[in-house]
């Protein structure tokens, strides 16, 4: 039985191909490459020897459909860019024939020499693709999309990102730059141009600078935050709360009139909405938004439309939202349910102020939502009764929890429980959710 071929890939772009690595090229019946690869392989010194080999392919998916067609009669080498297993061409070709019909030779990534030139620590970094893909038209499902840079930063003081023409270091920019606004962060790009071309530069600025300027393909941004994420706060001892920390107590949080869910309640509340890491979330009648502020420090992946007609609220809101550094809170202003129109379809809610108009709101959320939670909390009857009933008519199946909660008093030299009003916390659940929550 005769041995099936393998198909080489090897990375080229910072050093000298590997012994290995050379011997497969000399060996291969066709190199594929693409145009920008072509003209870098033209400075090895293999290349002489292997040039009328060459097949230039004109997209991805041509030269994927080529190797599966020939890769058992030839003897094929298709030359990558750096390390072909990180975010690059090793990962597709492996995914069409198995792991057994292919070998790679990785190069440095251009990550790496992006670090190296710099002399900064890839240690504890998050290395991330914004790349969407070959083909515009076909632009791949990512990871991590442009937006989600402001919230990643909220968990790594590094990031490192591969980019396009789409996600490029001026977009990347803007992005930041309009999510800081008010916040008290020192970030410092660098986009390195060319990594390993005659005409290599790096590029060093904040993201004001950054989103003004245009830079040659390929590049990649390194994202630098050197407040090493410390809470700017007012507050006593919240700079000294961890990052991912939960359960904020309630005179951390900018608050007036009382009009706060007590910390007891707040928990019960999170843990009903079982916050997914990515997603959508409306706070409704969100008050000095506490569940939203507790909902995006522990889930940074998620979106927060924080819901808020009052304007004393609203600046509560805001201060919240700066003392705790946060960077995926949207404060909406106007009232249920005209207000949440405009919103993306949630995948959770909190309903923390109706102001009597329990049964449109909900209307609206069922409209919008597929699968999800919803999370009520009520203080009298009349609101629990109405809560359920407008849950139940939206084919919500429900789950009622009463919280009762006693806190010591001390009067003299004795210690009293003091109990606070019981808020009854209804949960309703649809979709694919039901099964996770009953």
């Amino acid at each position: 039985m005769q041995a099936v071929n393998k198909v080489h890939v090897i990375g080229i772009g910072f050093r000298p191909l590997e012994r290995k690595a050379a011997d497969a090229l000399f060996a291969s019946d066709v190199v594929l490459a693409n145009n920008r690869l072509l003209d870098v392989f033209r400075d090895y010194s293999e290349y002489a020897a292997v040039k009328d080999k060459v097949i230039v392919h004109k997209s991805v998916y041509e030269m994927l459909d080529y190797i599966r067609d020939n890769y058992r009669e030839k003897k094929i080498a298709l030359l990558g860019a750096g390390d072909p297993m990180f975010f690059g061409i090793g990962r597709l070709v492996i995914e069409r024939l198995g792991r057994d019909a292919v070998e790679i030779y990785p190069d440095l990534s251009s990550l790496q020499v992006a670090f190296s030139r710099i002399r900064e620590s890839s240690q504890n970094a998050l290395l991330i693709s914004l790349h969407g893909g070959p083909d515009p038209a076909k632009r791949r499902k990512l990871e991590h999309e442009l937006d989600d840079i402001p919230s990643l930063l909220a968990e790594h003081d590094k990031i490192a990102i591969l980019t396009d023409k789409v996600n490029n270091p001026a977009k990347i920019a803007g992005v930041i730059k309009s999510s800081i606004v008010n916040h008290q962060l020192s970030i410092v790009m660098y986009v390195c141009e060319k990594l390993g071309y005659p005409d290599e530069k790096i590029t060093e600025g904040a993201p004001e600078e950054i989103a003004g300027m245009s830079f040659a393909d390929p590049n990649v941004v390194i994202i630098k935050d050197t407040t090493a994420q410390q809470c700017n706060s007012a507050v006593g001892a919240i700079h000294e709360l961890p990052l991912h920390a939960f359960g904020l107590k309630e005179d951390e949080i900018q608050h007036t009139k009382g009009l706060i869910t007590k910390d007891e309640v707040r928990a019960v509340t999170i843990h009903k909405l079982r916050l997914p890491q990515k997603g959508v979330f409306w706070d409704i009648g969100a008050g000095s938004g506490s569940v939203s502020v507790e909902a995006a420090r522990l889930s940074h992946g998620i979106k927060v439309f924080t819901v808020e007609k009052d304007e004393e609220q609203i600046n509560n809101i805001a201060v919240n939202i700066n003392r705790f550094n946060i960077t995926n809170i949207e404060v909406v202003k106007g009232e249920a349910p005209e207000a949440l129109k405009a919103l993306p379809s949630p995948d959770r809610v909190f309903i923390g102020g109706s102001g009597g108009r329990m049964d449109a709101i909900v209307d609206l959320i069922s409209g919008k939502m597929g699968s999800g939670i919803v999370v009520i909390n009520a203080t009298t009857i009349e609101t629990l009764n109405e809560a359920v009933r407008s849950l139940e008519k939206n084919s919500f199946i429900i789950e009622i929890s009463e919280v009762s909660v006693s806190r010591s008093k001390t009067v003299g030299n004795k210690r009293h429980m003091s109990a606070l009003n019981p808020v009854f916390v209804i949960t309703g659940v649809r979709g694919k959710w039901v099964n996770y929550t009953s």
